[in-house]
């Protein structure tokens, strides 16, 4: 198995929102933010190679959404996704797999692409996968997190014929586990591939995790968008159960400590990777390092 960091361009997000009840002398330490409040975050996405198989976790913000839209989000860098694919050698088409952690926009806004005024699946060779409890929370969405759900993003991938559903139905309404660990559904699109299952951003989020080099690595999507959200309290203000968010970063974080995992990034503009370790205080990053690095 191979693994590549596929970088696709930061945004800005306002870091109040980002860090929810806690104060900004405490965040501002982890995330500096400008003179209107707004963090740049990553949108680092994750490129599996196994056998035939190339599989991509996540896909950004993508850029089909009009310019006002994407006036709010301060779209930066010199990185996107078709860049970052070359740079490995791979391009768009050969992707066979596209596994999507959840459907807010800037996860999965890059599935699809406009091309003479249609809506079209930007892999037209990969399958898309979700799973059906967070696909339907997606396209029926509440009132407050439906701004996240852009339905250009979603509904397009099924009308392609190219979606195709995990079953999560033996982790169904399970956030923390048994023996405290969060459920996981194994061999997921291929051998060793399992998806890690949590409820507390938003409902059925996936966190992919493989063994790689004699490691555990875990996909983080938005559990832990950054190492400055390590601290059970630093929960954002996005997440639709606070509470069990804390519960299921209590419980992944004691498990990966113990196990010495590997949590990668999506969304920390400086850490890519990093090794959690158990001090007085809780359990806290290790010094970060690049993905290449292991």
């Amino acid at each position: 198995m191979n693994l590549y960091t596929i970088h696709t361009g930061n945004f800005k997000l306002d870091g109040g929102a980002m860090f929810g009840v806690v104060p900004k002398t405490l965040w501002s330490r982890f995330q500096p933010a400008d003179a209107n409040n707004l963090c740049s975050w990553a949108m680092r996405c994750l490129l599996v190679q196994e056998g035939n198989k190339l599989i991509l976790v996540d896909n950004g913000i993508g850029n089909k959404q009009d310019e006002r839209f994407l006036s709010h989000y301060y779209l930066h860098g010199d990185d996107s996704l078709d860049k970052s694919l070359a740079a490995h050698g791979f391009h768009r088409d050969e992707i066979t797999d596209v596994l999507l952690t959840h459907l807010h926009f800037d996860h999965c806004g890059g599935s699809i692409v406009r091309e003479r005024d249609r809506l079209v699946p930007a892999f037209k060779n990969a399958t898309y996968w979700s799973n059906e409890r967070h696909w339907k929370w997606a396209t029926e969405p509440n009132d407050r997190e439906k701004a996240s759900f852009l339905k250009e993003n979603i509904l397009p991938i099924q009308e392609s014929g190219q979606l195709r559903f995990i079953d999560v139905s033996s982790a169904a309404g399970v956030g923390a586990g048994p023996a405290g660990k969060l459920a996981t559904v194994e061999n997921v699109i291929i051998p060793g591939l399992s998806v890690r299952l949590v409820n507390g951003h938003t409902d059925a989020m996936m966190l992919p995790q493989v063994q790689y080099k004699g490691k555990t690595l875990v996909f983080m999507a938005d559990l832990l968008p950054s190492v400055g959200h390590m601290p059970l309290p630093y929960v954002m203000s996005y997440d639709m159960f606070p509470l069990t968010t804390m519960s299921e970063k209590r419980s992944f974080l004691d498990e990966a400590a113990a196990g010495e995992y590997v949590l990668f990034f999506e969304h920390d503009t400086v850490n890519e990777c990093c090794v959690p370790v158990r001090t007085e205080k809780g359990v806290r990053p290790g010094e970060g390092f690049p993905l290449t690095a292991l």
